[in-house]
């Protein structure tokens, strides 16, 4: 069960807390599939009808129980370890915002790449739903909310859309997150501020795309929003995937316990969208994606730079993070 906990906040970049309600929150929609939808790894169509709903009027849904446990604990035993790794690089480490704030691959090579995870048939089945048949899955990364130690004091994130440049006014883009652990406030779920994917444009932004921390939203937008509809901070469950539109507002959040919380993100593009992206995938994963486009299991379109496997083990936590990567189409 989706877990809400909404609140409206006295600083919205100091990491002070308030519980004075200003608005009435909007609660996410979580969708749960019944035993057959999980088995068929196909959501039926009520259901679909009700993830392709929550997406066009909040921007995001949740389906619950859309992966199996223990693909998630294997992937992040391995991640935790890496993060300890980026921790290690201090000031060059690729933090977003602040140092408590991660960016970082998953490893790309066959042993931790599972379908479940990485290609879910029930997400993909939304995304499709909304943007177009295949849509372009261009980028596979991660967000550790980096647990808490005596040399990193917990932050917030200022509020932000990852849109942060001109965009078109309908769905071109979704979020595909899956957390590895259950969420919560106390490690770091982020908050959401349901139904901003529309009307707002670039123009509510601050900050232009290059710097290392733009798309920020004006403060006075903000003190409007929390009005009509304050941001919330919702607990997920481990095994649950969250769809949610490139434009929504959103915030990474300070972890107050001491385990890392890792969170994957995907990224599914309009099949129309000109995004030049590519993933790149250790060449003992291609067999994986080969069999699932034989077997008609994949329903994306997977541009990708095949690089040798022991290459990629040495290289993939080195990679660009934040702006190095623009998700803005081609001219």
């Amino acid at each position: 069960m989706l877990c809400i906990r909404s609140r409206a906040l006295s600083s919205l970049f100091t990491g002070r807390r308030t519980f004075a309600t200003v608005g009435t929150s909007r609660m996410p929609t979580a969708v749960n599939p019944s035993l057959s939808e999980i088995r068929n790894q196909r959501l039926d169509e009520r259901n679909l009808e009700t993830a392709v709903r929550a997406l066009y009027e909040d921007g995001l849904v949740v389906i619950e129980d859309a992966i199996q446990r223990e693909k998630l604990d294997a992937l992040n035993e391995k991640m935790v370890e890496d993060t300890r790794t980026l921790q290690s690089l201090g000031d060059k480490s690729p933090f977003n915002y602040n140092k408590g704030n991660l960016q970082q691959d998953a490893p790309p090579v066959a042993k931790y790449f599972f379908p479940e995870v990485f290609t879910n048939p029930l997400a993909t089945q939304v995304t499709t739903a909304v943007l177009g048949p295949r849509p372009k899955w261009t980028f596979c990364s991660a967000n550790s909310a980096v647990g808490k130690t005596p040399d990193i004091e917990p932050q917030r994130q200022p509020v932000h859309s990852d849109a942060d440049f001109a965009h078109p006014p309908n769905p071109f883009a979704l979020v595909v997150n899956v957390p590895l652990v259950a969420t919560k406030p106390e490690n770091g779920s982020t908050e959401l501020w349901l139904g901003t994917h529309t009307p707002y444009g670039i123009e509510a932004q601050e900050g232009a795309h290059g710097d290392r921390a733009s798309g920020r939203i004006q403060e006075h937008l903000l003190r409007e929003r929390e009005k009509i509809s304050p941001p919330i901070q919702p607990t997920i469950n481990k095994g649950s995937v969250i769809i949610r539109d490139l434009r929504l507002w959103h915030a990474g959040m300070p972890n107050y316990t001491p385990e890392t919380r890792v969170m994957l993100a995907m990224i599914h593009f309009a099949p129309w969208y000109r995004n030049p992206m590519r993933l790149e995938l250790a060449e003992d994963v291609r067999p994986i994606i080969e069999q699932l486009e034989r077997d008609g299991k994949l329903g994306l379109q997977v541009p990708v730079d095949w690089k040798p496997t022991e290459e990629t083990l040495r290289t993939y936590l080195g990679r660009g993070f934040g702006n190095s990567y623009d998700f803005n189409q081609a001219a």
